[in-house]
């Protein structure tokens, strides 16, 4: 799916990796748009995923709500990522134990 928004600068992690921020969003079964944010790790192919972290009524809403973030709120989605990764991994180790 293509995004709605890319974010000019890349943002970093705790270790000073960098990651191209993305905004998506879909038409749900509701008929809202909800929206999320990805991030592309640069040079390691690896993406990263929020949860919905918006509902919208229209896809313009959806692409007013990524074109205001701000670079702090963006931050604070990657680290949001970066947890909901590690708990998935930690629960495939738990389940193949």
């Amino acid at each position: 799916m293509p995004a709605i928004h890319r974010f000019a600068r890349p943002v970093r992690d705790a270790e000073g990796r960098a990651y191209v921020a993305e905004a998506h969003g879909r038409r749900a079964a509701t008929g809202l748009w909800e929206g999320w944010l990805e991030f592309v790790a640069v040079g390691r192919g690896m993406v990263l995923r929020t949860g919905v972290e918006t509902t919208q009524s229209a896809r313009r809403g959806l692409v007013y709500w990524a074109s205001g973030l701000q670079p702090s709120y963006v931050e604070g989605a990657l680290a949001r990522a970066m947890r909901a990764r590690l708990a998935a991994l930690r629960e495939r180790i738990d389940v193949d134990r």
